[in-house]
């Protein structure tokens, strides 16, 4: 009996971004069949995962991109960095490793902005993440965008909840307080001091 699923849950079982099927489609490597609706919908026994290994960019490069938010992160990042090394190595993958230590709500981290550079110059054809929110908590949706633009293809290892959500937005909104705090220290107040000293407090419990 033929089971139909959901992009979503097409995506989840080749471990790609829905963007990428919906590019795949585009090159006729993979044909959807479509609801009364207009609405994908994949055969399972059609999804053949050796379609991740077929990519038209062989002769651009796979990056593997980690990040993590703060230095008592460490062996998160090096954790990350071992899983995706061993995807990429098991998948038989030429590849060059990306790290960032820094905020996911940061632009300007220097590791985003050389991928991101890269990826613009035409120079990735493959990008890895263990999670989309180690590329940006809020953004990455925008990222992708351009991956698919520039005919990258999106690699997600994990497709759940990351593991390490809570404590990154921790550290995440104790960046944006520290920023705040600064400049209403500025002000030589008090009261603005107690209330940022709270609130420091509160996002690190």
């Amino acid at each position: 009996m033929r089971r139909l699923i959901p992009i979503s849950e097409a995506a989840k079982l080749l471990g790609v971004h829905a963007d990428t099927l919906r590019r795949w489609e585009k090159a006729g490597k993979i044909k959807p069949h479509r609801t009364s609706g207009g609405l994908r919908r994949y055969d399972v026994a059609e999804i053949r995962p050796d379609l991740i290994h077929a990519t038209p960019t062989a002769s651009r490069k796979t990056v593997a991109y980690a990040r993590v938010s703060s230095h008592d992160q460490k062996e998160d990042l090096e954790r990350q960095k071992q899983v995706l090394e061993s995807y990429c190595a098991a998948q038989g993958w030429t590849f060059e490793l990306v790290a960032d230590l820094g905020s996911g709500m940061n632009y300007r981290k220097r590791g985003l902005q050389k991928l991101l550079n890269q990826i613009i110059a035409g120079e990735v054809g493959r990008i890895v993440l263990n999670h989309k929110d180690r590329l940006l908590r809020f953004g990455a949706e925008l990222v992708f965008a351009i991956c698919e633009i520039k005919n990258v293809e999106i690699v997600i290892l994990n497709q759940g909840e990351d593991t390490s959500f809570e404590q990154d937005l921790a550290q995440d909104v104790l960046e944006i307080i520290t920023v705040f705090s600064a400049r209403l220290y500025g002000a030589r107040s008090s009261k603005n001091k107690k209330l940022i000293d709270g609130l420091k407090a509160a996002a690190a419990e």
